[in-house]
């Protein structure tokens, strides 16, 4: 029931994810202290050990040899979906990266305002959320962190084509998501979960170090349709959170 529940969170949501489908329980942000008690399906978000988003402190992370982050994005064919809880944008064909868990095939990125991970107590504006998954089934995110500066050219077409109702439209043109990214790949590297119902572990979290800018009128554009949706810092539980040389 579980591997059901996740296959069709990946579909409707994804995240940092949205979950959205006849099956599963209604939930909101607004409740989202209540979300382990709506269904035994989303037990994990109350009783799980190694939840997302974290906080990450610089101080206290592990400095160590990881697998550079290598991407092998490409130009393909976009949809961009308003679920009711977040803007995802779904892709078809668009490439790999591969993490120190190994290689893993790009399905969507969305995006969560303010960013749900945190560091040293800060969060950024917004982060995207890139999820993929391997042959195995097993799930892996790159976060990509925005600060407030200049206007992004990556999200422009996005942000035009998104919609304040719930809803879908094709992408015009194609999108490469490597022009999200930042021109280095450093990264923080820690396991955790999805960071919506069924809040499912084992995910192999990135979050790049370094930050892309967005600009104050693209923040204010995504606030108009979510001001708010990002869940609340998890406890570490002694994780160890690992930075990339």
């Amino acid at each position: 029931m579980k591997q059901k529940l996740l296959a069709l969170a990946l579909l409707s949501c994804a995240a940092s994810f949205s979950f959205a489908n006849d099956a599963a329980p209604h939930w909101t942000y607004g409740e989202v202290k209540e979300w382990g008690t709506l269904a035994p399906a989303y037990a994990e978000c109350k009783l799980g050990k190694t939840q997302s988003p974290i906080d990450i402190q610089t101080k206290s992370v592990q400095k160590a040899s990881l697998t550079p982050i290598k991407t092998a994005y490409k130009a393909a064919a976009a949809e961009v979906v308003n679920n009711g809880h977040t803007i995802q944008v779904n892709l078809t064909d668009a490439g790999t990266a591969t993490v120190p868990s190994g290689e893993y095939q790009l399905l969507q990125f969305h995006f969560h305002t303010p960013s749900e991970e945190k560091i040293n107590g800060k969060n950024f504006p917004l982060v995207a959320h890139l999820v993929h998954k391997n042959a195995d089934g097993k799930l892996a995110v790159i976060a990509v962190l925005f600060k407030e500066g200049k206007e992004n050219p990556s999200l422009t077409s996005i942000f035009a084509t998104m919609t304040a109702k719930e809803g879908k439209a094709a992408l015009p043109g194609s999108f490469d998501t490597t022009s999200l990214l930042p021109a280095t790949l450093g990264y923080y590297a820690f396991t955790g979960s999805l960071t919506t119902p069924p809040c499912s572990e084992g995910v192999a979290w990135q979050v790049l170090n370094t930050p892309v800018e967005i600009s104050k009128a693209q923040i204010a554009a995504f606030h108009k349709i979510y001001k708010n949706n990002a869940r609340p810092v998890q406890p570490l539980n002694g994780r160890v959170v690992q930075e990339s040389n």
